[in-house]
């Protein structure tokens, strides 16, 4: 006879926080707002590239930004200085932000008269490849320093994103990184990613990774 009850924790929070992800979402729909889940290893680059992606869609969208951070005003401050509507985020020591605290962030932002929305989420491969946000689309940068292999220690990651940047391609030629291989890595864990080429320094690639944008946030809005 069973004496004791066996509660699967981790399995109990994801499936909560699926739900409360899929409830966002189908709010965000409705009101016309494209939520976007960035994510990276510190340092990749990722608020450069927001920098380059504000630049490159302001006259076309309403955007908003949303800082997530353990600690400090850093970022925040740099997007705000474009005159981008952000808030930054403390996480407190947590290092991902979940779908519940996406709600708190957009509630704090103000989502109404944004088209689009960049969750900038906290810098490392673990913990925020397994959280639901409740974004539409999920996209991850991959620095040349970094290394080719990172495929292969981090796949949850490259399987949970719907586009990589390849950023600070400028540098390729003092790195030992070897795209085909990378791209080839990647595609086994996610055949149906898209694999875009940047410099969030240069500017080289923010075009084509401003079309995706453009599509996406298109076909959110047809649904």
């Amino acid at each position: 006879m069973e004496q004791y009850k066996i509660l699967e924790i981790k399995k109990s929070v994801f499936e909560d926080n699926d739900r409360k992800a899929d409830l966002l979402r189908e709010e965000l729909k409705k009101d016309k707002t494209f939520l976007l889940n960035l994510m990276s290893s510190p340092g990749a680059g990722k608020t450069k590239t927001i920098i380059q992606t504000i630049e490159a869609l302001k006259n076309e969208m309403n955007i908003g930004v949303l800082e997530a951070d353990i600690d400090s005003e850093v970022d925040a401050y740099t997007v705000a200085n474009t005159g981008t509507k952000v808030i930054q985020l403390h996480t407190g020591g947590m290092c991902h932000l979940d779908a519940g605290m996406t709600r708190q962030g957009l509630l704090g932002l103000g989502t109404e008269g944004l088209d689009f929305v960049i969750l900038e989420n906290v810098g490392n491969l673990v913990c925020p490849a397994e959280f639901d946000t409740g974004a539409a689309k999920n996209a991850m940068i991959l620095s040349v320093p970094e290394g080719d292999d990172k495929p292969l220690k981090y796949p949850l990651m490259f399987s949970t994103v719907d586009v990589l940047l390849i950023n600070k391609i400028d540098a390729i030629e003092y790195f030992d990184f070897n795209y085909e291989a990378v791209k080839e890595r990647i595609k086994k864990l996610n055949p149906e990613i898209e694999v875009i080429l940047i410099s969030a320094k240069t500017g080289r690639g923010i075009d084509q990774w401003a079309d995706w944008l453009r599509r996406e946030v298109k076909n959110w809005n047809a649904q």
